[in-house]
């Protein structure tokens, strides 16, 4: 109780104390930060192929949809294997992509959360690693949004698994370590099936490690990795509402890269702090917070509320203010 009651307290003392600009753009390494920047940079390296990959998902439904509806001619029946493990392999990669990202997490939460600095001094003097936790954020709530806007990626791996379960009762052959003819071992498509059954598989993983990460640092004060969350939404929000920091970005996207961060970085802290980003008492200024979001054209304003709305842990709670829950159509 102690602990909890030191954490609300620190938190409640925060909140709107940071007035920063963290350069997103061209932050490059100190020397302290090059290890763990070069271990990160070989995985955001692929980030932007890998979200372009997603966008141009061609699904097998044209080929499915024909084998459904003619289970009796063969040839549309190999037709359709054919193009589902095709897509299989892409989502595979996709999947395989999110455990890398998974990996580095505790680096950069290490690097960026530990040590004698605040908060502040951490993303003031590194930020270089600051630049790349936004990226994977941005990275994260974009390969939701994807994956939430093509339902044919859960439809063509549901119809792979039902595919895999007939072709090997009809083999008489079960078997758990995959083949020439199925891709993926049970256990990897097992693994696959609960990741694209998510709603917002990448978000969900992400807080999973964040979370994972706390509990396993002992050693660690939480409220040193709620600080360094809650700080780095503080920042975003910050730059977002202080026009001369949004004129010093030289990319036209950079603007809408703060807000994805921003929900991002609240999600974890709603996540790993014991009573969560919309008590009144947290460190994150959520009426704020939505609000500037709410400024925005409607077409990004759902993409970046909906993840508050369904993919945080404490809305729900007796703790959330009403006002709260009405600005973001929560009844």
């Amino acid at each position: 109780m102690g602990n909890l009651l030191k954490i609300i307290t620190k938190d409640a003392e925060a909140i709107n104390r940071v007035d920063i600009f963290v350069d997103f753009e061209n932050a490059m390494p100190s020397e302290s930060e090059l290890e763990v920047y070069e271990k990160v940079s070989s995985v955001l390296e692929r980030a932007s192929a890998l979200t372009y990959e997603m966008f141009n998902y061609g699904s097998s439904s044209d080929d499915i949809r024909a084998a459904i509806s003619n289970p009796n001619v063969p040839e549309l029946q190999d037709a359709a294997w054919v193009s589902v493990c095709e897509s299989v392999d892409k989502l595979q990669s996709f999947y395989h992509f999110s455990m890398e990202v998974e990996a580095v997490i505790p680096d950069l939460l290490s690097a960026l959360c530990c040590g004698p600095m605040t908060a502040k001094e951490h993303l003031e003097t590194q930020q270089a690693l600051t630049k790349q936790f936004a990226e994977i954020l941005y990275f994260t709530l974009k390969f939701d949004e994807i994956k939430m806007n093509n339902p044919a990626m859960q439809n063509d791996f549901s119809y792979y698994r039902r595919t895999v379960s007939r072709r090997r009762l009809a083999a008489s052959e079960p078997s758990d370590a995959g083949s020439l003819d199925d891709p993926l071992s049970a256990e990897v498509a097992n693994l696959m099936s609960l990741f694209y059954a998510e709603a917002n598989p990448m978000l969900k993983k992400l807080s999973e490690i964040t979370t994972k990460f706390v509990s396993m640092h002992k050693d660690l004060p939480i409220e040193q990795t709620t600080e360094c969350l809650s700080t780095m939404a503080d920042v975003c929000r910050c730059m977002l509402e202080k026009p001369e920091y949004i004129q010093r970005f030289q990319q036209a996207d950079t603007t809408l890269f703060c807000y994805r961060v921003m929900v991002g970085v609240i999600i974890l802290y709603d996540h790993v702090h014991p009573i969560g980003a919309f008590s009144r008492r947290s460190a994150i200024d959520m009426r704020s917070t939505i609000r500037l979001i709410q400024q925005l054209d409607s077409s990004d304003v759902d993409s970046l509320l909906n993840p508050l709305r369904y993919t945080t842990k404490h809305l729900n709670d007796e703790t959330t203010p009403k006002n709260i829950k009405q600005l973001l159509q929560i009844t």
